[in-house]
């Protein structure tokens, strides 16, 4: 009896899959509870991640890193054409690409080796004298007590910016008075503020002060954290005119 019946699968031959499709749940859902949480080899071929399972965390990258990548993905492209079928246009397009690769990854390696900018120094403070005033107020009463022959001037000592500067000594030029004040040397002036003081001359010897005090000054120590200065500070018209009339009152009865 003969007939033509299936072809049996042979050597180099598959049979063809005639039964229903296959289902891609089955492996999973027949597989037991310990068999669905066994760990499994995150490299091997056979395992699937299972599609109801939360993707994996999206890795950030900068956008130069993206870009990167996407001139790499089209470098690869254009390589992957056939060598008989590249046109010029293709050959040069891959060669600028090429370029960008290599000057980018060389801009961004570099950029990444940049050491942190170091901090600026802070400005040095100024000067004493570069921020110090001392300016004539007015005529001030004697201190009780003081001998006679003695007058006494109000002034202000004020200190524009910077850190504190303490007065350390107070003088005037004249060989035939002395200085006191009040109050007494030291005494500090912190920026921003100022400090009315009291200063009191008395004629010691009246051949050795002048008869009309032209220009007076008064010489100033000072020291803040940057220095110490002596400055000498012309107090102006009005200290002239009022040192002169106290020196004529002091001297009037004393022959010169």
């Amino acid at each position: 009896m003969s007939g033509i019946g299936p072809v049996e699968p042979g050597e180099g031959t598959r049979a063809r899959h005639t039964g229903p499709p296959e289902d891609p749940y089955a492996s999973y859902d027949s597989a037991t509870p310990d068999d669905q949480c066994a760990p499994r080899d995150p490299h091997s071929v056979h395992h699937a991640r299972h599609p109801l399972a939360p993707a994996p965390p999206f890795r950030h990258r900068s956008p130069a890193a993206r870009l990167h990548a996407r001139l790499r993905a089209r470098l690869r492209g254009l390589l992957r054409t056939r060598p008989g079928s590249r046109p010029r246009r293709t050959l040069l397009t891959a060669a600028v690409l090429a370029a960008l690769l290599t000057c980018g990854g060389i801009l961004y390696a570099a950029r990444e080796q940049q050491p942190p900018h170091p901090a600026l120094p802070l400005p040095a403070p100024p000067y004493p004298s570069q921020v110090v005033d001392v300016s004539y107020l007015d005529p001030a009463a004697t201190p009780p007590g003081a001998p006679p022959g003695s007058f006494s001037f109000a002034l202000l000592v004020s200190v524009e910016s910077g850190p504190p500067v303490t007065v350390t000594a107070l003088d005037q030029p004249y060989a035939g008075l002395s200085l006191t004040s009040a109050p007494r040397p030291p005494f500090r002036t912190a920026a921003g503020t100022a400090r009315k003081i009291v200063i009191t001359m008395h004629v010691m010897e009246c051949g050795k002060v002048p008869e009309n005090a032209g220009l007076p000054f008064l010489d100033v120590t000072l020291r803040n954290i940057r220095a110490m200065e002596v400055q000498s500070f012309i107090l102006g018209s009005r200290y002239a005119h009022a040192l002169s009339e106290a020196l004529q009152v002091a001297c009037g009865n004393v022959s010169r």
